[in-house]
């Protein structure tokens, strides 16, 4: 294992450029609930950036709640680095130091890839050193709820062999099992992926790891909180456990090797494409597997992701089925198939 902190490659600076910026509201096709609430529409934020002959880069990004990120606080930060940005001259590694938001910073990050790809005629895979890519296989997520709801919803999703179920919700240690017994009796043919959302307590941790692996699940995600996860290093892990919550940079992966076997890797959390290729390739160095990972949005946010898939044992991409509309163009799902991005929407 290198202890060396893992560069990712970098696009050419910003040539002098128009920035405009915007924040999108979507409506979902139906409540999506997790252990801390439920949320019927997605906010993002989007950057465009716009070369002298007019060439246009893009990037989305979600301001993430849980670290107290608004789309007005991205948006505002943008807005101040404006002369800066549109001056030229900025390499995405400056983005940490110019920028306060994760939001703003993945935003701007992905449109200087989607800039510089068109600017060189080449796509963003072939500049950041990553395989061409190919159509991949994603979860779908099912929504925390009864189980009996969720084991409906399980039912609905008939063409997706990997499904990702919200838990973390009310009842203690027997409603999960519950929970985890109804999708699995609806769905014994899908590979089963756990999130608890950080909404497990440590008292009842190994009980519900044992329920996991004789529900045959495949992985469970941020069972504890962020910083009181301190225990799943002293015991066992009969299921791989994955942080999601407890991880957003490099610097965090040392004191979490023991503790995970697994990170979920956004774009969103990272702050951008750029931090989280990086990320990735610095986990496999700690002999962690990777989940690529999302936020609720559309393809525009999905398509830097995917290119991270190649790096990845699962992704969990579905943000854009979840939304009542997505982009157009926008990436083609037949039905758990994620085809590439096409390249007149990002790459």
């Amino acid at each position: 294992m290198s202890a060396t902190r893992a560069r990712a490659p970098a696009p050419p600076p910003l040539p002098a450029c128009r920035l405009r910026v915007l924040r999108r509201d979507r409506p979902l096709r139906r409540a999506f609930t997790i252990s801390r609430g439920s949320r019927t529409r997605v906010h993002t934020i989007v950057v465009e950036l716009a070369d002298a002959a007019g060439r246009l880069g893009r990037g989305e990004a979600v301001p993430y709640p849980r670290h107290g990120e608004t789309p007005e606080r991205a948006l505002a930060d943008l807005r101040r680095a404006r002369p800066a940005i549109e001056a030229g001259g900025l390499s995405v590694h400056d983005l940490p130091r110019m920028l306060s938001t994760l939001a703003a910073r993945t935003a701007l990050d992905c449109a200087m890839w989607n800039l510089a790809a068109r600017r060189a005629g080449r796509p963003v895979w072939a500049l950041a050193g990553l395989p061409r890519p190919r159509p991949r296989r994603t979860a779908c997520t099912i929504s925390l709820a009864t189980p009996d709801n969720m084991a409906a919803e399980a039912r609905e999703r008939a063409a997706y062999p990997l499904l990702k179920m919200k838990l973390g919700g009310t009842g203690g240690a027997e409603a999960e099992i519950a929970r985890l017994r109804a999708v699995r009796a609806a769905r014994p043919d899908a590979e089963l992926i756990v999130d608890a959302n950080e909404g497990w307590r440590a008292t009842d941790l190994p009980r519900l790891l044992q329920a996991c692996a004789a529900a045959s699940v495949a992985l469970v995600e941020q069972p504890l909180p962020a910083g009181a996860d301190a225990i799943l290093a002293d015991i066992p892990r009969p299921v791989v456990v994955c942080a999601d919550e407890s991880v957003r940079g490099q610097a965090d992966l040392s004191a979490l090797a023991a503790r995970y076997d697994a990170i979920n890797v956004k774009l969103d959390k990272a702050g951008g494409f750029t931090p989280a290729l990086a990320l990735a390739r610095a986990a496999r160095e700690h002999d962690m597997r990777i989940m690529i990972g999302c936020m609720l949005a559309g393809s525009l946010a999905m398509a830097p992701a995917f290119l991270l898939a190649p790096l990845a044992d699962w992704i969990d991409l579905d943000g854009p089925l979840l939304l009542a509309e997505d982009d157009e163009p926008g990436i083609v799902y037949d039905g758990a198939l994620m085809h590439p991005p096409p390249p007149t929407l990002w790459g």
